[in-house]
């Protein structure tokens, strides 16, 4: 299976980064993707960079909605899995969410990000309600899939979740800022995650530089054995192909030895789903 994470800056036009994402997803289709994912708030400035001033919620958009109608229907035109990520208005409350778009062109569901942080750069609490929706993985014509949405990737409880349930392939859509943590540090964890769960990651990073953020690239995907396998480089716009075997993941030591010698009874902390 070919994956595509597609690496592009977001303007202040949301129409206009759509079809600057439209068109990659073209482009990806066209190199022969099964699966193409979006960063962190694709189509939008990183709100988020800046306290909340004013209703956050008139900068929210509807799932479904514009976006999401216009890849669902590229999505079944060209054949491919969608993933993305909006700023998700859903009655008086946003989230930071990721549609799932099938191949045919069907919305299987949304994930809504689960941990909501705030700090300088990253005001999130004022913009967006924690998820409600848990760690779903989707069945999808690419294979078994699941979302961590950028900060639900430092929690090991969000990220087993998604191996308990099976998922094959786990998509991040981040945004990530040049400097913002020690070099190799967001990697080296999710290698981690990828070999603790028996699964592949694929992380896929904002660039460009806004108001205040310079956000990296950088985007990558490592197997079940933690093995980079593909790297997408830094401050450039560029679509990152890599090939993934799902077959593989039955083959990981997190398949055939982690999951199955776990003593979840001796963890009264954890919820019966994760534990």
């Amino acid at each position: 299976m070919r994956i595509a994470l597609v690496q592009q800056p977001a303007g202040p036009d949301r129409a206009a980064n759509r079809d600057r994402g439209l068109a990659a997803l073209r482009r990806a289709a066209a190199a022969g993707a099964d699966l193409v994912a979006f960063a962190e708030l694709a189509f939008d400035p990183f709100w988020p960079q800046r306290p909340v001033a004013g209703d956050p919620l008139e900068l929210a958009e509807p799932i479904p909605g514009p976006t999401t109608d216009a890849m669902a229907a590229a999505a079944r035109e060209l054949g491919v899995v969608v993933v993305l990520n909006l700023y998700e208005r859903d009655g008086e409350a946003a989230f930071d969410s990721s549609p799932v778009i099938d191949a045919d062109g069907s919305l299987l569901g949304v994930t809504r990000m689960v941990h909501v942080t705030d700090y300088p750069g990253f005001h999130e609490q004022g913009y967006y309600t924690p998820g409600d929706r848990g760690a779903p993985v989707y069945t999808t014509a690419a294979g078994e899939v699941g979302v961590a949405i950028c900060y639900d990737r430092h929690y090991p409880e969000y990220m087993r979740a998604l191996g308990l349930a099976g998922a094959d392939l786990e998509v991040v859509p981040q945004a990530g800022t040049v400097g913002e943590w020690p070099e190799g540090l967001y990697e080296a964890e999710m290698r981690v995650a990828a070999f603790q769960n028996g699964y592949f990651v694929a992380l896929c990073n904002r660039v460009g530089r806004e108001e205040r953020l310079d956000f990296a690239g950088e985007s990558f995907v490592c197997g079940p054995d933690g093995v980079v396998l593909a790297r997408a480089g830094r401050g450039r716009e560029e679509i990152l192909l890599a090939e993934v075997d799902p077959a593989a993941c039955a083959r990981s030591y997190a398949r055939r030895l982690f999951l199955r010698d776990r003593r979840p009874e001796l963890w009264p902390c954890l919820s019966p789903s994760i534990a």
